[in-house]
């Protein structure tokens, strides 16, 4: 069963799933439909996300961000599987695998972000965007374990931490963030973690 989270609540991801190893992370999110005359013009809002790496929650460097421009971590335990641009069509917009098991042991912390590619220069933010959620998923049995729905009002954000899954005690839990900014882009939302 899915255990549906609010903003700021934590589950618990591997105590309660015995043998959890690898989990994919899932995002999606809809655009707001657009109404009036030039609707027919709209530009597709490119939500690109991200995973950041964090060694004693600090963000260590460029080799411990997994994005659209780097796919893969140098460990192989974390992987992008690939940059959607509109965001369009049913189901996950993107997917980031993550092989708990294989996350390097100076790593207490992997944060999920999403900004809105180029956002300032299109004028566009999270106001229109509807549907947002982050879902993780067993990857060995495809079965939901939490999911969070983002739905509060993101006008005027154009970046988002959306959750992070951290270790506590020898195990992995989930954190619901659901923190909106209004940094301009990834390189914005890396400075938070420096």
């Amino acid at each position: 069963m899915t255990v549906s989270l609010q903003k700021g609540q934590k589950v618990d991801l591997t105590k309660g799933n015995a043998g959890l190893r690898r989990i994919m992370v899932c995002l999606g999110w809809d655009e707001v439909p657009k109404k009036g005359f030039f609707s027919a013009f709209k530009q597709d809002i490119d939500c690109d996300a991200s995973a950041i790496l964090l060694k004693n929650r600090k963000f260590a460097g460029n080799d411990d961000l997994v994005y659209f421009g780097n796919l893969k971590h140098k460990s192989g335990a974390i992987q992008h599987m690939g940059d959607n641009l509109t965001g369009a069509g049913d189901g996950d917009a993107e997917q980031i695998k993550v092989d708990l098991g294989s996350i390097p042991a100076d790593c207490d912390a992997i944060v999920f972000v999403v900004n809105i590619y180029q956002a300032i220069q299109r004028k566009q933010h999270f106001g229109l965007v509807k549907n947002a959620y982050i879902r993780i998923v067993d990857d060995a049995t495809s079965k939901e374990l939490c999911r969070f729905d983002l739905s509060d009002n993101y006008d005027g954000k154009t970046a988002m931490i959306v959750a992070e899954v951290y270790r506590h005690s020898g195990e992995w839990k989930f954190s619901a963030i659901g923190e909106a900014t209004q940094d301009s882009g990834l390189k914005e939302l890396l400075r938070r973690y420096s």
